[in-house]
């Protein structure tokens, strides 16, 4: 699918959007989808996010890039304010960066592992919602939108620190939008299935054939789904764009899989 695209949807125009991980993958493609739509778009990281935003640009957009890692307050506090200096507000606020968290049974899985996942993946998206929300809650249209995982609603094989952030996640979703939908923030939630990105380059390095050896499985997994295949990045980007739109004017709370269909029916072999 098209990386950038161009036209005249003007869905959130005068808005400005920060977008954790943003420097590839499903991060990457929200932002792009989302300064496609009039957005001003932060792309924050703790990879180079120069691609992204030279991507944005060359469609006639307006980014900005910011290192930031998610599970260190200062770093986040310095991406919000870095926001707010360089284009005045902040309307939505994306918290799309993760890690995988290892794979293995619980009981084989290292300390260290299983606090950094946690550490990423649940007390970054607290992280960037404490230091964004004065600003969501003063722009009157403020947005937060949290990319979780299908792995989040289910137990899957050897992801116990990968399911337990991600079933967090879901739940903070849901707290957040008992307390800040009163205030005009809608706070909703994707969860992403078969997704045709390497998250944080793990199958590109396990050499040429651990790598086949793991897309075929992610192959094979996704063709039993009811849709039958991994979904591109920019399927998850629209919705995230429709869930910062008005367009969603009476969501809030909403946990919504984007999967294909693989948490509706039992995955026969």
């Amino acid at each position: 699918m098209s990386a950038v695209t161009t036209g005249t949807s003007t869905r959130l125009e005068g808005r400005v959007a920060l977008v954790t991980g943003a420097a590839g993958g499903i991060g990457a493609a929200i932002a792009r989808g989302m300064a496609a739509e009039g957005a001003r778009v932060v792309v924050a990281d703790v990879q180079d996010g120069a691609r992204t935003v030279g991507e944005i640009e060359a469609a006639g957009g307006q980014a900005l890039a910011v290192t930031c890692d998610v599970a260190d307050p200062a770093q986040v506090d310095a991406a919000v304010a870095a926001t707010v200096e360089a284009y005045g507000s902040l309307d939505v606020l994306v918290n799309d960066a993760g890690i995988s968290g290892g794979s293995g049974p619980a009981h084989e899985l290292d300390v260290e592992t299983w606090l950094r996942c946690v550490a990423v993946n649940l007390t970054g998206p607290f992280l960037c919602v404490r230091a964004a929300m004065p600003h969501l809650l003063a722009s009157g249209r403020g947005r937060v939108i949290n990319i979780a995982s299908t792995y989040g609603i289910v137990g899957a094989p050897g992801a116990p620190a990968y399911c337990a952030t991600k079933g967090g996640v879901v739940n903070l979703t849901r707290q957040l939008a008992v307390d800040y939908s009163p205030l005009g923030v809608r706070v909703n939630a994707i969860l992403p299935g078969y997704i045709d990105t390497d998250m944080g380059g793990y199958r590109a390095s396990l050499g040429p054939e651990g790598a086949a050896a793991a897309n075929a499985r992610r192959d094979a997994a996704a063709a039993l789904q009811p849709i039958g295949r991994q979904a591109h990045a920019e399927e998850i980007a629209t919705v995230a764009v429709f869930l910062a739109s008005d367009e969603s004017s009476f969501m809030t709370g909403a946990i919504v899989p984007v999967d294909g269909g693989c948490t509706v029916t039992f995955r026969h072999p």
